[in-house]
């Protein structure tokens, strides 16, 4: 059993993402289970209280459709169709067990790897879990077994909780499973193997002990883990791998107390979003604003409004990455890069124009803003020339 460990305290979180394994919605492989979400549940609940955010990332739809075709046992292999087909039947199942688990709103999410590679799709993604934070609503976030094909499969919900924590710059990833933490050799070969309370970088190393699940239900083991922790503490996320069938961690989790694995992140999340953004996404167009728009971005933090726009050149998407320059198009008047809510026909529409008007002019509403101020990055001290 894992003691509380006073010397290692969490690090300080608002926003955090909770992936919980199918072994935990779906014990034994008997269909879904309250069983051991209450603890997980009384910690949502707790920390919602404290003034914190909690999206949930839910396995388990699988699992839960499986256990309604007795012809088909666990050890049964299955195709892909029938397992999409498994997973449509589980999905209901999966969300009403934590729904009722809750006296708030919860909102489904079915995401799949073509929803975060496409530019459009993420920034769609990340404006409705944004909102629904803001109607304190809990997203439960699952990838859309139902309709995507091998090929574009993300292939575990552990990579794709990475993928969540970080479209929702979340400051913390809790990964629960059904092992208390990356040991130092397989705990079920090696009697001497010791949990690893923290790990400050990932390397070679530590991909060398990790092992694969047993569990025909669950698409990876502890690699698919350190895949996940590997994303999200690259982009400033720190990740923690823990044991979610015992009760007593989240009561420690809740006093701010580490158990299982902590894996820190490399970088602020910050600093990772800033290099994200300004060196490996190429700017796909630029938009030219006014001077009184330069000045409330640089001194105010502010999102770029339409009224503010004076050009906007080159052809660009929803979601692509475009170049902010003051007053006209030169290196010395670039001041910041940041990802679109819209693209650049509507754009053009919309130059020199308030926000309230977006509706009637477009006929839809994406944001109030053209480039939202959690999507920019204001360029200073750095080689203009370094910026793509």
């Amino acid at each position: 059993m894992i003691t509380e460990n006073k010397a290692l305290r969490l690090p300080k979180w608002n926003r955090c993402v909770i992936k919980i394994g199918s072994s935990i919605i779906a014990p034994d492989g008997r269909g879904c289970a309250t069983k051991h979400l209450l603890p997980i549940a009384n910690f949502i609940n707790q920390s919602i209280q404290d003034g914190k955010e909690v999206i949930v990332v839910s396995s388990g739809a699988v699992a839960a459709g499986w256990s309604t075709q007795p012809r088909y046992p666990r050890n049964t292999p299955i195709s892909i169709p029938r397992k999409q087909a498994f997973s449509a039947i589980g999905q209901p199942m999966m969300f009403f067990l934590w729904k009722q688990l809750f006296d708030y709103p919860c909102a489904q999410l079915l995401i799949t790897h073509d929803d975060l590679l496409n530019r459009r799709r993420f920034i769609n993604v990340k404006n409705t879990l944004l909102e629904l934070l803001r109607l304190r609503a809990l997203p439960i976030v699952n990838e859309n077994d139902t309709v995507v094909v091998q090929q574009l499969k993300v292939g575990d919900n552990d990579n794709i909780s990475a993928h969540v924590a970080d479209l929702a710059d979340a400051d913390i990833l809790f990964i629960c499973s059904d092992i208390d933490g990356l040991y130092s050799a397989n705990p079920n070969v090696d009697k001497k193997a010791s949990l690893i309370p923290e790990i400050k970088k990932i390397d070679e190393s530590v991909y060398d002990i990790a092992g694969d699940s047993n569990n025909p239900m669950a698409v990876g083991g502890m690699r698919t883990k350190i895949q996940a922790a590997e994303k999200a503490t690259s982009r400033g996320i720190d990740v923690v791998i823990l044991h979610g069938k015992k009760a007593e961690n989240f009561d420690m989790l809740a006093k701010g107390n580490v158990v299982g694995t902590l894996f820190h992140r490399t970088m602020s999340p910050r600093a990772a979003k800033k290099h994200w953004i300004l060196h490996a996404l190429p700017s796909s167009g630029s938009i030219v604003i006014d001077e009184g728009a330069a000045k409330a971005l640089l001194h105010r933090s502010a999102s770029l409004l339409p009224s503010g726009v004076i050009e906007i050149k080159n052809k660009f998407d929803h979601g692509d990455a475009v170049k902010i320059y003051r007053e006209s198009i030169s290196e010395k008047n670039l001041i910041a890069k940041g990802l679109t809510q819209y693209n650049s026909d509507d754009m053009k529409r919309l130059i020199g124009k308030q926000s309230h008007e977006i509706l009637p002019i477009l006929g839809y509403f994406s944001s109030s803003s053209l480039v939202h101020r959690d999507d920019m990055v204001i360029i200073s001290n750095v080689k203009k020339e370094d910026v793509i």
